[in-house]
């Protein structure tokens, strides 16, 4: 006989996927919540995609966008690459007023098309991060816009110019896995990829150095390990990344 397991604990991710496309707005976002999984995943082979909104040129305020743009797409790239991602798009909406609307919801439809993954990640789409914390209006946008893109991109006659374009529908996505969340249904343990999420994060100096006085590899070795340790409870004793899971 099988115990039920309680209501309130994570279940695993699904497993049975091949092909996964992270969409967020700006880089280091993916570094904040789930490059271990990232990690444990292209090691295991699956083929990981990062699709950014913006490059990140409002996000330090002591760096002009025009020379900041251009140093945090150079951090993001070499961020993915610790965790096993080569490939990085950015799309080119302006940092810091990312408006949610058809013309994103689009250019995210396009890159699903393009990639044509079975599982989409991105960020917390939500007003707050659960506490008195205001989430950014460039996380609600491209969160929301991503749920919404996973059906976009499977139908023809949304966005008809991107089949003239040669991007033919997708309608195989399975999942949309939100990081970030307050409400978090699955899980993937943290342990395999965990040091390498550290390296990950670690690559946005720039970013952590005017975020922060703290030495930037304590800082990021504190913040990713409490937030994994912090799932544990819910998740077998397990470190773990959390996810909330959408099924389509």
């Amino acid at each position: 006989m099988t115990t039920a397991m309680p209501f309130d604990q994570l279940q695993p991710m699904p497993e049975d996927w091949q092909r996964a496309l992270a969409v967020v707005a700006h880089p280091d976002d993916l570094e904040y919540g789930c490059a271990a999984a990232v990690a444990g995943w292209t090691d295991a082979g699956r083929e990981i995609t990062y699709v950014l909104a913006s490059r990140g040129e409002a996000g330090i305020d002591t760096l002009e966008p025009a020379k900041c743009g251009p140093l945090r797409e150079q951090e993001q790239r070499a961020s993915a690459a610790v965790v096993g991602v080569s490939e990085v798009e950015f799309l080119d909406h302006r940092d810091g007023v990312i408006e949610y609307g058809p013309a994103l919801r689009r250019d995210i439809a396009a890159a699903i098309r393009r990639h044509r993954p079975e599982l989409i990640i991105t960020l917390n789409h939500r007003d707050t991060w659960g506490t008195s914390v205001w989430n950014t209006p460039d996380h609600l946008a491209v969160g929301r816009a991503t749920l919404d893109a996973a059906g976009d991109a499977g139908n023809r006659w949304i966005f008809p110019e991107l089949t003239e374009q040669g991007l033919q529908p997708w309608d195989g996505v399975r999942w949309v896995a939100v990081s970030g969340t307050v409400s978090p249904t699955h899980a993937v343990d943290a342990r395999p990829g965990l040091e390498r999420s550290v390296l990950s994060l670690l690559e946005h100096r720039a970013y952590i150095e005017a975020l922060t006085n703290e030495d930037p590899e304590q800082y990021c070795r504190g913040f990713l390990t409490a937030n994994v340790e912090a799932n544990a409870q819910r998740f077998g004793g397990i470190p773990a990344v959390a996810f909330e899971v959408f099924h389509r």
